[in-house]
């Protein structure tokens, strides 16, 4: 090994690292079962890990500011002083973040007085004549100035991207400078905005660069101002002082009050119990997973990291003894308990019974049907429901009390135990709990068997109380019952080919495992059913979601037919598109190259066609080629046009037209979708496996998919579409009186809004001004602001400024609609939909303008969307009822957004396209016209 390879520190700028976490997630911040914002302690500790198992550090070092930097206020009071407050989210985070670096005993630095900067310069100094290589760990660009042959910045990729190393060259290259202490002259003419350093007037980054080459200082710079012309010489001149203080507020100092023991860095193995206990608090399981493995070594070594061992005994797991990495790693199972702190199967009260005979089986029936309330679960060969069979069933009606009903091997009497409990599924009051209570109907209704009556599914109701949470079994039973559940992989084994089969597992293991699930169900319902009534979501739960489960149970069985011939030919068509695209782009690029390749597509773009000079390099010293560098460099050159083309068209071809085929199922050659109801927070429906809500239909390779998805022989396919439901609702909700008569007179409500806003004739309308008004409408609702509309528009940022306020000037009650959804909001922290759906908003309040900002965009945007999410589920309980009350043999198969797909027997198309129109229409009562355009065909493109 490399002997420098045993002195590598890494000190990380604390603040900077759990600033960029938490602003990563900010989109979709990580939140407790209580509400609790642990997206900053998440962000930062996961970088954390990952840099400990990328890199294993041989020492390593968390710097954090100490109190106001006085070293620096002295000189000038208003350093920093622009800086909005801190998140709350980030306050709360710190105390959390200590105390899990104290248990995994990385040092904590930071000197009063003194930035992390000045902390970690002093320190990655001092190391260096020492013979370390410092690694400053930090996406802040002022650290440039103390790279050196030793000392260098690692910044970590965000949302998983590469890592970036800067030595000497890099930061040479990025500022075009001779030396990396001339950051520092960069900085101070040119000032730091987040820093409020002031800098030289007039001086941005373009010009301190150009002064840099030629000054070599921002002293020599301004002893030499006369070789300066016009306005900007007297702007240097007259700004010398404080280009001076900003040189001396841009300095990292390098002699802090702090001293280099080497030994206090040493990477240490963490506290796990601890670490264990602090990650149980948060809701953090899968990071002490990572964490763990992270101090795993390399197989070939074996290093004693501290006296535990792991043994099972009947008391339970216990530790003691001395282990290796290695051992420890082979038993993180064992580890994982003995560190919990949660209680599991072994400590709590329980009684578990199976019932595998007929006459006893009959009597528990009879039991059950005694019960108000029971909680049911099935255990199945595989989690497709089309080819899964069932293993087993279980009961609980009591915590800690359940019945195991074990299933034969043979089909047909599994169909004669189930005749057994089928009473107990079809009896109206008696309330049926389950978690993912989908699931287990579809398995039900393949072995013939409806569950029928009052149902309630335990990851709903919790979807209902916590929209932007998670609302998995296990992870509610750890939050909310402080339980850890048996793992399925203890008994099956890990995913993969060598998974086992649950059927293969003991019957003692079975009737633990699977009577547990339905004891936790049933403790989980009892917790949840009276917060749903307290949060007065019970109508919402139990006449919207409930029944639209088994809506979506059925579109699911039923599944949709694909011609696997259309998707050939689609397949060799963007095969052919594909192939003149690539001749295209190689004749403009002057020579041939990998398309697939972004190493060589960079050095064409960026070295050959000079596209860029300031390219930039991911970490492994390519150019970046992703979409959003590809997009800035449209107007450069009609080559990446052409680029852009051809990666929309690889894609439709691998996402959709080679892979949707392998999704047909073999039982009845049509492809099934599976419908959550529990992923989008608004409200919405999503579509896994495969998802069939995404399917591009703004381009026209894009719409040619929905060719493929054709009606069986002798029926037709129907597509059903809510024409601007969201606009309509919008009008509807704020009660906004132009917009409501333009709808009502069914007026083009884009050339309705065009008008009032050019104040011009209907008729006078220009298709640009209806264009920019659509563009208007649909912004206003997504909380749009000038900027936004100006870059979609081309209206200059001004002219974008004077259209909003024209717009609120037409619709009034719409702009009074928003400031009341924003002070609904910062009251009550949420807010609500039509039907009373809930999106809580924690950061409506926060004092961070940006945080805040966005919370105040979902305040307005959340109630439409969930809103149109609301009706088009009523839209389709009402017609499924109505279907079947007709007892038509017209099935709906697909719920995309405001889009119904359903399929007909030809001589039921013109009665079910009655029926659906009509039930859309009306799905609520409300004052603005619901409108639905209705088509037919023999397959969904022509259809739509």
């Amino acid at each position: 090994m490399d002997a420098t390879q045993d002195k590598r520190l890494f000190l990380i700028d604390a603040y900077a690292m759990i600033f960029r976490g938490y602003y990563a997630l900010i989109r979709n911040p990580r939140l407790t079962s209580k509400g609790v914002d642990t997206s900053a302690i998440f962000g930062f500790t996961n970088s954390l890990i990952e840099l400990i198992r990328r890199e294993r550090p041989t020492h390593l070092a968390v710097v954090f500011d100490v109190g106001q930097a006085s070293v620096r206020t002295d000189d000038f009071a208003a350093y920093k002083a622009n800086r909005s407050e801190t998140p709350e989210a980030i306050k709360t985070a710190i105390p959390y973040i200590h105390r899990i670096l104290e248990a995994m005993h990385v040092p904590i630095l930071g000197v009063e007085g003194y930035e992390a900067d000045d902390v970690i310069g002093t320190i990655a100094c001092k190391a260096e004549k020492e013979g370390y290589t410092t690694f400053m760990v930090t996406p802040d660009k002022d650290f440039a100035q103390l790279v050196t042959d030793k000392i260098k910045i690692y910044k970590p990729g965000l949302k998983g991207g590469d890592i970036e190393i800067l030595g000497v060259d890099e930061v040479k290259a990025k500022y075009e400078i001779e030396d990396p202490k001339q950051v520092i002259d960069f900085l101070a003419m040119m000032g730091d905005a987040v820093d409020n350093i002031p800098g030289l007037e007039g001086v941005g980054e373009k010009t301190a660069m150009k002064f840099l080459k030629e000054f070599g200082s921002i002293e020599n710079l301004l002893a030499n101002t006369d070789k300066l012309k016009g306005k900007l010489k007297e702007k240097v001149e007259a700004s010398a002082e404080r280009g001076i203080l900003s040189k001396k507020l841009a300095t990292i100092i390098c002699d802090a009050p702090i001293e280099f023991h080497q030994e206090q860095y040493d990477l240490e193995t963490p506290d796990f119990e601890k670490v264990k206990e602090v990650f149980d608090e948060i809701e953090f399981r899968r990071l002490y997973e990572n964490l763990y493995r992270a101090f795993a070594p390399a197989p070939t070594e074996t290093i004693v990291v501290s006296e535990v061992e792991v043994t099972q005994t009947s008391a339970g797991t216990q530790v003691k003894g001395q282990v290796t990495q290695l051992d420890l790693f082979a038993t993180y199972e064992e580890l994982e308990q003995a560190t919990s702190t949660k209680s599991t199967i072994e400590q709590n009260d329980h009684l578990y019974q199976f019932v595998s005979n007929p006459k006893a089986q009959k009597i528990l029936v009879q039991n059950l049907l005694q019960q108000k309330v029971v909680c049911f679960d099935t255990e199945t060969t595989s989690l497709n429901e089309l080819e899964a069979e069932l293993v087993g069933m279980s009961f609980s009606y009591k915590k800690g009390l359940a019945y195991y009903i074990p299933l034969s091997e043979d089909q047909g009497e599994v169909l004669q135990t189930l005749e057994i409990f089928r009473p107990f599924f079809e009896k109206e009051d008696l309330v049926k709990v389950a978690h993912n209570l989908k699931f287990d109907y579809k398995i039900l209704k393949r072995y013939n068997i409806t569950v029928k009556g009052a149902m309630f599914d335990t990851m709903i109701a919790h979807y209902l109380l916590n929209p932007d949470g998670r609302h998995g079994m296990d992870y509610l039973s750890e939050v909310y019952l402080n339980y850890k559940p048996v793992s399925i992989e203890t008994i099956i084994g890990k995913k993969g080919k060598n998974q086992g089969n649950f059927r293969d597992a003991d019957l003692r293991t079975q009737t633990d495992y699977a009577a547990e699930d339905a004891d936790i169900t049933f403790q989980l319902y009892e917790l949840f059913a009276p917060q749903l009534k307290k949060e007065n979501l019970e109508d919402l739960f139990f006449n919207i979601e409930m029944p639209l489960m088994e809506v979506l149970a059925k579109m699911e069985l039923s599944g949709i037919s694909l011609d696997e011939k259309w998707l050939a030919q689609e397949s060799i068509d963007l095969e052919n598109d594909l192939r003149q695209l690539e001749a295209k782009i190689f004749e403009l690029s002057g020579e041939e190259f990998n398309m697939n390749s972004p190493k060589q597509l960079g050095e064409i773009l960026f070295e050959k066609m000079q596209l860029d000079p300031k390219a930039k390099k991911t970490k492994t010293g390519q150019y970046a080629t992703s979409e959003d560098v590809l997009q800035k460099l449209a107007s450069k050159h009609e080559i990446i046009k052409h680029i852009l083309e051809y990666r929309t068209y690889q894609k439709l071809k691998s996402t959709y037209v080679d892979a949707l085929p392998s999704q047909i199922e073999k039982t009845d050659n049509r492809v099934h979708t599976n419908f959550s109801q529990t992923t989008a927070a608004t409200g919405r429906l999503a579509s896994v496996n495969p998802n069939l809500q995404n399917i591009p239909i703004r381009t026209l390779r894009g719409q040619q998919i929905r060719g493929a998805f054709v009606s069986a022989e002798g029926k037709k396919i129907i597509s059903a579409d809510y024409s601007q439901i969201e606009l309509r609702l919008i009008a509807e909700i704020s009660g906004e009186d132009n917009m409501i008569k333009a709808f009502q007179d069914g007026e083009d409500i884009h050339a309705s809004t065009a008008a009032k806003l050019f104040k011009i004739p209907l008729e006078e309308v220009s298709k640009t001004q209806r264009s920019q008004a659509k563009t208007v409408n649909f912004g206003i609702i997504y909380g749009q602001g000038a900027f936004a509309l100006a870059e979609q528009t081309g209206l200059s940022r001004s002219e974008a400024k004077q259209m909003i306020e024209a717009y609120f000037e037409t619709y009034p009650k719409l702009k009074e609609y928003m400031a009341e959804q924003v002070n609904k909001a910062r009251q009550l922290g949420y807010v609500e939909t039509i039907l009373g759906r809930k999106r809580h908003l924690k950061d409506i309040n926060s004092n961070n303008f940006v945080v805040r900002g966005h919370a105040e965009r979902n305040a307005v945007n959340a109630p439409v969307q969930g809103s149109a999410a609301d009706v088009v589920k009523m839209a389709m309980i009402k017609i499924q009822k109505e279907l079947e009350k007709e007892k038509l043999q017209t099935k709906m198969l697909l719920q995309v957004h405001d889009e119904l797909v359903f399929e007909a027997p030809v001589d039921e198309v013109e009665l079910a396209t009655n029926i659906i129109k009509m039930e859309m229409e009306s799905a609520i009562e409300t004052q603005v016209p619901l409108l639905v355009e209705v088509g037919v065909g023999n397959n969904w493109l022509e259809a739509h």
